[in-house]
């Protein structure tokens, strides 16, 4: 008897139905035959069926199986089809009702009791699994949640085999049906907030540079001494930036099903990512690949932050894969037979010591450091990745006074209501030019456009080029930063206290920063 079951395959933050074609029936030797591209996951299959299956009092009739799984160009990857393989034997053995098996998606990695296991990339399948009009879809329970965050299709979650054999043979109340109100799971949610900026002591300007950071989408970098709170600062950034859309929660919701990061029984994402990879990391691991491509640390933290401690303890090639991503906002992983393309939107942020030692410009410790030294350390980081990064802000110690002052700072829902205040002039600004939501997105012809200075503002900035020694790509930086400072004020001219302040944020930009060298 030939019966077809349906699963899914995950290619980037994409699913692709792939049709389980299972015969069984006499011919020309007894035993299990697959076919279709399987890698070793799949084929293993075999032996994890049989057993669940016997597990469960299930017959195993000696019979020759065939089993096509199409396209069979698509290379098919991990446990995840055991469930729909062994749906599909159990109909083509005629021990389950095949009325209603085509209608449904199903998906699940099986142990030797039965028991199902969680499955990577739920929400793309269910998403694809709607848009082909599937009436359901089966799966393990724990991601019965996350799938179930897409509406107009039945979302069942199921503990083991003997569940979905039930369910098909006309017992539907052996399986739960899982229904969420994603739009009020979401605005429920939005306010939830963990770490908050007024738990930081002093540091106000440091504050700020970050306010502007978030609100006009700048990459960042704080450079101080160790233990001056630049990770603590850091951390407390998503807390600012603009509550996720509903898109955006889906979209990066999408990315974090497809590399397993999701929460067992978990369902929308609805905070902004802040991701902290340790500096030892690897180029494929920050960008994504690997032999069976996986989304990096950069599309993890797509919409949100990533943030790079240390930066100069990273390997120079590790960074360098970054620039390009930094611009087009996405990376593309390209194999032989395949390309597959990761969203990567996000804010850099990162910290860095001012030397080997620490205490470069530290206004109590002695640096032991000589200029040369300081200069080499310096030029671990390489000027076009530098030239991605809108604000360098010198971070100073926290004096006693500061750190035992009672009085509350600034919560991050006062400064987070300024952000998005500046965000929607933003958004209105660049309605018309696709790809462009924030000053941070503009080219250098935008911003001579949105960022025209007075005469007074062109003869201060040239002062400050010259005086400060400044590099030339500080120059377009520079006025993209003052466009944010100036859309936080709600001012739509640039002011010279604008450009003043946008001037001071380039701190590594300076000839003599580092000893002159």
């Amino acid at each position: 008897m030939l019966i077809r079951t349906f699963g899914s395959a995950v290619y980037g933050v994409n699913a692709v139905t792939i049709t389980i074609e299972v015969n069984a029936g006499p011919g020309s030797g007894i035993g299990y035959f697959l076919v279709g591209l399987p890698d070793n996951a799949v084929k293993e299959s075999q032996q994890r069926i049989e057993s669940a299956l016997k597990f469960n009092n299930y017959t195993l009739p000696r019979q020759k199986i065939v089993v096509n799984m199409a396209p069979a160009d698509i290379r098919k990857e991990g446990s995840a089809y055991d469930l729909p393989l062994a749906i599909g034997y159990m109909a083509a053995t005629e021990q389950l009702n095949a009325e209603k098996v085509h209608r449904y998606i199903i998906m699940g990695e099986l142990a030797l009791d039965g028991t199902l296991k969680p499955i990577k990339g739920a929400l793309p399948i269910a998403i694809q699994a709607r848009k082909e009009e599937f009436e359901g879809f089966i799966l393990p329970k724990e991601n019965a949640r996350e799938a179930a965050i897409v509406n107009n299709i039945k979302v069942y979650g199921a503990e083991n085999i003997a569940e979905v054999i039930d369910f098909f043979n006309g017992n539907e109340d052996r399986l739960q049906l899982f229904e969420i109100d994603t739009r009020k799971e979401f605005e429920d949610s939005q306010t939830k907030m963990i770490d908050d900026f007024s738990d930081v002591r002093g540091q106000e300007n440091i504050k700020r540079a970050l306010e502007i950071a978030a609100a006009g989408g700048h990459n960042v970098i704080l450079i101080g001494p160790p233990g001056s709170g630049k990770t603590m600062l850091a951390q407390r950034l998503p807390s600012i930036l603009p509550p996720l859309t509903l898109p955006e929660a889906l979209e990066t919701t999408k990315i974090h099903s497809v590399a397993g990061k999701l929460n067992k029984n978990s369902s929308l994402l609805y905070l902004r990512p802040f991701r902290s990879p340790h500096h030892t990391i690897s180029d494929v691991a920050l960008v994504g690949g690997g032999n069976n491509p996986h989304p990096g640390e950069i599309s993890l933290a797509h919409n949100g932050v990533l943030f790079l401690d240390e930066l100069p303890e990273f390997k120079r090639t590790v960074l360098e894969v970054m620039r390009q991503p930094l611009e087009e906002r996405r990376v593309t992983i390209s194999r032989a037979k395949f390309s597959i393309e990761y969203p990567a939107s996000f804010m850099l942020v990162a910290s860095m010591n001012p030397c080997p030692c620490g205490y470069f410009n530290h206004p109590e410790k002695e640096c032991v450091c000589g200029s040369q030294v300081v200069q080499r350390y310096l030029s671990k980081i390489s000027g076009p990745l530098l030239d991605r990064i809108d604000i360098h802000i010198e971070v100073t110690p926290v004096d006693f006074d500061q750190l035992t002052d009672q009085r509350k700072a600034e919560k991050s829902e006062h400064i987070r209501n300024r952000v998005v205040a500046a965000r929607a002039i933003q958004g209105e600004r660049y309605q018309n030019m696709d790809g462009i939501y924030s000053n941070a997105q503009m080219s250098s012809t935008m911003a001579r456009e949105f960022c025209q200075l007075t005469p007074v503002g062109q003869n201060l900035l040239k002062v400050a080029m010259n005086k400060l020694q400044l590099s030339a790509r500080a120059y377009d930086r520079i006025l993209k930063v003052a466009r944010t400072i100036a859309d936080l004020a709600g001012s739509n001219e640039i002011k010279i206290e604008h450009l003043a302040e946008a001037i001071q944020y380039r701190s590594l930009d300076r000839e003599s920063w580092g000893g002159g060298v």
